[in-house]
């Protein structure tokens, strides 16, 4: 047997490439199609929500952005208090030695 006849021919091996491409465009094509009905259907929520109005939805977007800053500066001081309840355990416990 010659190595000619073990090996793959290059149009065979092409093709196989290209129909390994081909797959991995379908996948993706099918990711992308699920974005986008996912995309769409939050897009028709927020429309429920606001009346399609976009000033409706710029004013939602600040009150979520200043709820952001809220939750952001009350996990900053709950974070300071609890180092604070650290801080006074350690000394609590080096008075008791």
């Amino acid at each position: 047997m010659s190595s000619e006849s073990v090996s793959v021919r290059p149009e065979v091996a092409a093709f196989q490439d290209l129909a390994q491409l081909v797959r991995h465009l379908e996948d993706e094509l099918a990711s992308f199609r699920r974005r986008a009905l996912t995309a769409e259907a939050r897009l028709k929520e927020i429309e429920s929500v606001t009346g399609g109005d976009p000033s409706e939805l710029a004013a939602l977007k600040r009150e979520n952005a200043e709820l952001t800053g809220r939750l952001e500066s009350a996990a900053t001081r709950t974070r300071a208090l609890l180092d604070r309840v650290h801080f006074v355990r350690q000394q609590a416990t080096r008075g008791d030695k």
